[in-house]
């Protein structure tokens, strides 16, 4: 008798757990309908696509121009070639050019012949001195703005060249510049400087002063503010 009422017991109680968990599938089920609905509702969707960033916006932001290189580059290729055809066309060796580092951006320059009855040319003989060595860095935007042009060595005191090796040429600043002008043109102009300049080969060491790049690139600098300030006034060949 106890038996059958415990097992009635259980049975009911087993009917009572499956409704139970049977009510709470189908309320999941549609919490889950309602949830989906909310997410797929027009509001929902609106205000979802409202969070996507706007590419309009992108076209609005400054365009900063890229320098052309490849005008460059062409550019120097062909003066390249022009200095090595006019270098074996000349019966007497006037001037070499090189690469530095095979950068085509940047040249050594060995300037052999000078004025014979120009003291500079006798301190070259005299000291055996075969060449002047000259340093050439072109900018980004070269040929619309000159090269930057240095003096390596020797030493020269005179002759329109300043510290560090820095020259004072008019066309090798950005007012005296012009596009049209070849690096051969400013290797002869400079050559001619020299001698108008009465350069000499500098034969006492400077100790305190010191001659590289970047004092060289800080004459020029201030070269550059004077005359801009000044204009250019050519000097007596005594102030060389």
């Amino acid at each position: 008798m106890m038996k059958a009422v415990f097992r009635k017991l259980f049975k009911s109680s087993n009917k009572d757990k499956v409704a139970v968990a049977g009510t709470n599938n189908s309320n999941k089920e549609q919490d889950g309908k309602n949830n989906k609905n909310v997410n797929d509702s027009p509001s929902k969707r609106i205000k979802c696509s409202t969070i996507a960033p706007n590419n309009s916006s992108k076209s609005k932001l400054p365009i900063v121009p890229k320098i052309d290189t490849t005008i460059r580059a062409k550019r120097l290729m062909k003066e390249f070639r022009e200095l090595q055809k006019s270098k074996n066309d000349r019966n007497e060796k006037f001037f070499s050019a090189e690469l530095i580092n095979d950068n085509l951006f940047e040249w050594h320059v060995r300037l052999y012949h000078l004025d014979p009855e120009s003291p500079l040319a006798q301190d070259m003989e005299e000291l055996n001195v075969p060449c002047i060595l000259l340093h050439l860095i072109f900018p980004d935007n070269f040929p619309f703005a000159p090269p930057f042009m240095r003096v390596v060595e020797p030493r020269i005191e005179k002759g329109f060249v300043m510290e560090g090796g820095a020259i004072c040429m008019e066309l090798l600043t950005p007012r005296g510049w012009a596009s049209a002008y070849t690096i051969e043109a400013i290797l002869m102009q400079f050559a001619a400087s020299l001698v108008k300049g009465q350069g000499r080969i500098c034969r006492k060491t400077k100790v305190n002063k010191e001659f590289n790049r970047r004092t060289a690139e800080e004459a020029f600098r201030s070269l550059v503010k004077t005359h801009d300030k000044y204009g250019w006034i050519t000097p007596s060949l005594s102030d060389g």
